[in-house]
């Protein structure tokens, strides 16, 4: 037997009872953030969509590279990256075969899912977060207790999971953190991954999957050896490797793009000249991260830290936050120097032997980089 799932059971923003996207929510979900992005898609996608896709496939690659439509629309980048990994990601999504997308931290993952979530079924919260203690009720189903224990197994006393949602309504669901999920529960995922399945015994009954239904997961390559991926479950993927920006330049534009859309979000003031001490941040952790400094000369030791793109972006809306509450408004050295010694000395013995030797053979050493020196050797006293 199969039972169906009422699709208002969990999102209260579908049954009306709250409002889509409050004036004074901190961060809105990406399907209300580009509400506008996303409807001028519509209206002028006129290819074929997968069954439930509320856009074609062609249509959600253009919203997270970026295009400006014919009408004039200016569709902002959401991934500034390789065009065929995100044509990969979302034809994957387009057959019957799970996405995982894999990197080191900091590479967009979460952003990316969430986003490809929104285009493709209008709601990114289907969502199970990836802990060390995740249990298998949060993937498959759990139980209202007080109706269990009064009237017995019952579909009224079921508590679907997001996935079994998503199964029921054709949707995408996420699961974060893949591999942080204990093994066994991972493998939950196999039945539904394989059969398009989701057995409950208890009421001899399951959920079958309707077209549409997909899974996007996300891992970190640094958490290998964690709770690996068994084989079974990997083939159930198909696995698409997000990158580190390759260059300089790009590293900076999506860092640019994300601190302004954060800042306008907390309604912090435009920084002027705010591109150069970003420039500067970036530049630190690439070398750092690479091993090398940006002219090949001169070999440096890697700290603990991975120094993402993300935790720039975080050094650098810090810096803004002090620039406007503490400054003069102005991006300056001495507002990102904290965030910048944060980030780079996690290790208090082995790291800060490192950013010391850093400071001194290349920052001290490099034109115009006199006041991030004094700024950065003042933060780490």
């Amino acid at each position: 037997m199969t039972v169906s799932v009422e699709p208002t059971s969990l999102d209260p923003r579908q049954n009306g009872s709250v409002p889509a996207a409050p004036a004074e929510v901190l961060r809105a979900h990406a399907e209300d953030a580009f509400a506008a992005e996303l409807a001028a898609l519509a209206a002028q996608d006129d290819r074929p969509r997968p069954a439930r896709w509320k856009l074609s496939p062609w249509a959600v690659a253009t919203y997270l590279l970026g295009d400006t439509l014919a009408d004039g629309t200016l569709i902002t980048p959401k991934y500034v990256g390789p065009r065929r990994i995100v044509e990969v990601a979302v034809t994957t999504l387009a057959t019957d075969r799970a996405l995982l997308l894999l990197g080191v931290p900091g590479t967009a993952k979460t952003w990316v899912s969430e986003h490809l979530a929104a285009a493709v079924s209008g709601d990114s919260t289907l969502l199970v977060q990836g802990t060390a203690g995740t249990p298998e009720e949060a993937i498959r189903y759990g139980w209202d207790y007080a109706r269990l224990l009064a009237h017995g197994p019952s579909r009224d006393a079921l508590v679907p999971s997001p996935v079994m949602r998503a199964m029921a309504e054709g949707a995408t669901v996420r699961v974060e953190e893949l591999t942080r999920i204990p093994a066994d529960v991972q493998d939950t995922l196999i039945t539904i991954l394989s059969e398009k399945t989701l057995p409950i015994p208890e009421l001899g009954q399951e959920v079958q999957a309707v077209r549409g239904f997909n899974l996007i997961a996300t891992a970190n390559d640094r958490d290998r050896g964690v709770n690996d991926l068994s084989s079974a479950l990997r083939r159930r993927f198909n696995t698409v490797v997000l990158p580190l920006p390759e260059t300089p330049e790009a590293e900076v534009d999506i860092v640019s793009r994300r601190v302004d859309q954060i800042g306008r979000s907390l309604d912090l003031p435009p920084a002027p000249d705010g591109i150069d001490e970003i420039r500067r941040v970036v530049t630190v952790f690439r070398e750092l991260r690479d091993g090398v400094t940006t002219d090949g000369r001169t070999k440096l030791k890697s700290p603990s830290g991975t120094l993402s793109t993300a935790e720039a972006i975080s050094v650098v809306t810090n810096g803004l936050a002090l620039a406007a509450h503490f400054g003069d408004g102005v991006l300056r050295a001495g507002d990102v120097a904290a965030g910048i010694h944060g980030a780079v000395v996690r290790d208090q013995a082995a790291d800060r032997v490192i950013w010391q030797e850093y400071l001194e053979t290349v920052v001290r050493e490099r034109d115009g980089w006199t006041d991030l020196y004094r700024a950065c050797r003042e933060a780490g006293t």
